[in-house]
Parts: structure tokens; C-alpha cells; sequence
């Protein structure tokens, strides 16, 4: 591991770069894992935004609420969509697919 700073990316804004470099080890750590969720949120986002223009992840299964979001989770190095909701105090999952079909 290098002793240097990492270098940033060159379209993150200076006023972004400069708060980054005073938080401490603990607050870069929940922003990476903020920055993380926020980015699928986004991502989910733009794919049910898509997916209501008719492409087939927007077909939900008989017993899918309407009111579940798609999710994407990591299992063993593998990305998977899955249709998640909310049942009184639990989460329900229904596996959908693989986010990269040929894997």
C-alpha cells in the first residue's frame, strides 16, 4: 500500500475534495457506505424509471405487491435483482435474476 494520498477523480468539485480531507478515518468510512447505497438507490431508480417504459424487469409476478422495489444484492461475488417489500415488520425478497444476465 502506497503512502500517498490516493489521487481523486478529476470531475469530483474542489469544495467536495477539500470537505472529504477533513473527516476523519470513521466519517470517510460512512460516507463511502452512504455514497454506496445512495449511488444503487440511484441506479434502481433509473432502472424502474426505464423498466415503466415497458422493458421486462417493470413485469412484476402474481405475488409481487405492487408496491415492491427492485434490489440488487451481492452474494459470493455475484450481483442478483430481486423484488423486495415490506410485510408489517418484515422484508420479503423474490429472487428476479442475475443484474448481468451472462453470469
Amino acid at each position: 500500500m502506497s503512502h500517498e494520498p490516493p489521487t481523486p477523480p478529476a470531475d469530483l468539485p474542489t469544495d467536495i475534495l477539500n470537505t472529504l480531507n477533513d473527516y476523519s478515518p470513521d466519517q470517510l468510512q460512512h460516507v463511502a457506505r452512504y455514497v454506496e447505497e445512495l449511488a444503487e438507490h440511484k441506479a434502481r431508480e433509473a432502472r424502474l424509471e426505464e423498466d415503466s417504459d415497458g422493458n421486462e424487469i417493470a413485469e412484476r409476478p402474481d405475488d409481487v405487491p405492487s408496491k415492491a422495489t427492485i434490489t440488487i444484492k451481492e452474494i459470493n461475488d455475484n450481483r442478483y435483482y430481486y423484488w423486495q417489500w415490506r410485510e408489517g415488520d418484515k422484508v420479503t425478497s423474490e429472487y428476479k435474476g442475475p443484474v448481468n444476465p451472462e453470469n
